[in-house]
């Protein structure tokens, strides 16, 4: 048997000889439609876009960062087709980039994320975490300091994708705004919420983190949502319009429909790629497919993570907190300090307790084991040693796209 998963622009290979009887290839399930033009002809508790608009008024788009597979090249076009049709002229409409913590764009990223025809036709540019203004504070406590271009605007609409996410619940829907267009401030306050049981992924009803995210977006003001759900090739398969809770929850139930598979039993063995290219720029951002490799291994087996991470850690914090670090030191580190980088150490932290990592990376081998992991450059000697360890006839477990999928045991 022979798999490929994603690592970069590129695919790795592995091969299974006769002796493994038990490997169990979860995927999920695609779906055919027609869906970002049908979404904005039929939106949810909420009228068409071209009828909430109205020539003169300021229209700010937030979009998603390069860390994440939305494709916003293809959203855009009908969203700015909409709004013509409203007679709102090209030059009252303005494109945001939400960056929230992560790095600004080159031009060349910038032009690509929108697409050459939105490049050329809207003025378009990333957020600012420290050009804000202060609009409330939530009921949690999170103060609420955003983007002053998008809290000045008279419209501001939201696009995204929709997958899991392992502390909000699921991505899009109003963390385009939240965390996407805050200050450090308000991202950290909002994170730090991570540490309780509920903030976990597939989980949003009584969720803290994503009802302050929710909260504190109302507090600036979304008109009009736009997220998709992609399948494993980053195809639009399903599109959600409208109001901006009402919307996120129908493609939130899609992508259960979709994406939600089950293990009968916990694995010995899980390969999990984070899904190649933009999910495995750096180790900061691949992290998110580790949960789901968690819930199907069982305690003391073995991970094989397979992320290129061209970016190297990613994130200065992140690095502080990892590198040197034991999982212990991690885990006891956040309950006297919860800092904004830190915590994707600690979700590593808590895999790291469960599991034995063998990262298969393009990092500096002697960083990955001051990370307290092992590593590889090529996947057949993952699976080589892994195999050695655990023995005979192990039960194995590959997700291709750990990110995108949401997996639990019966």
């Amino acid at each position: 048997m022979h798999i490929s998963l994603p690592y970069g622009h590129q695919q790795l290979k592995a091969e299974f000889d006769g002796r493994i009887r038990q490997v169990n290839v979860l995927t999920s399930q695609r779906q055919t439609t027609d869906p970002i033009r049908l979404a904005l002809a039929a939106p949810m508790g909420s009228p068409p876009l071209r009828e909430l608009v109205h020539p003169g008024q300021s229209i700010t788009i937030i979009i998603s960062d390069i860390t994440r597979p939305c494709p916003s090249h293809l959203m855009l076009p009908p969203v700015v087709d909409e709004l013509a049709q409203a007679g709102v002229r090209d030059e009252d409409v303005t494109v945001v980039l939400a960056l929230g913590a992560h790095r600004a764009h080159t031009p060349e990223e910038r032009a690509r994320l929108v697409g050459p025809e939105i490049a050329g036709r809207l003025e378009c540019g990333d957020s600012d975490p420290k050009q804000v203004v202060y609009v409330g504070t939530t009921t949690r406590g999170t103060p609420i300091e955003a983007f002053e271009p998008v809290v000045r605007a008279d419209v501001r609409i939201a696009l995204g994708n929709v997958e899991p996410h392992y502390f909000a619940g699921y991505s899009g829907g109003a963390k385009a705004l939240v965390p996407g267009v805050c200050s450090i401030n308000t991202i950290q306050h909002n994170h730090a919420l991570m540490v309780d049981p509920q903030a976990r992924a597939g989980v949003l009803a009584g969720n803290p983190v994503r009802e302050d995210i929710e909260e504190a977006a109302a507090l600036i003001g979304i008109d009009f949502l736009l997220n998709v759900v992609l399948d494993g090739a980053h195809d639009v398969v399903v599109a959600a319009a409208g109001h901006s809770v009402e919307a996120h929850r129908w493609a939130c139930r899609a992508l259960d429909h979709q994406s939600k598979v089950y293990v009968e039993k916990l694995a010995d063995i899980v390969l999990v790629s984070a899904g190649g290219y933009p999910k495995d720029i750096n180790l900061y951002q691949a992290q998110k497919a580790l949960d789901n490799a968690a819930a199907v291994v069982r305690p003391g087996g073995v991970i094989i993570w397979v992320a290129e991470c061209p970016e190297g850690l990613g994130n200065v914090t992140f690095e502080e907190w990892m590198v040197g670090a034991s999982a212990d030191d991690i885990l006891a580190r956040i309950q006297r300090e919860f800092v904004l980088g830190g915590h994707k150490a600690v979700a590593i932290a808590r895999v790291l307790k469960r599991a034995a990592v063998s990262l298969v990376s393009g990092l500096p081998p002697e960083v990955v084991r001051e990370c307290s992991m092992t590593p590889y450059t090529d996947l057949e000697s993952a699976l080589h040693a892994a195999l050695e360890q655990m023995g005979p006839d192990p039960n194995i477990v590959v997700l291709p796209r750990g990110a995108s999928v949401l997996v639990s045991s019966k």
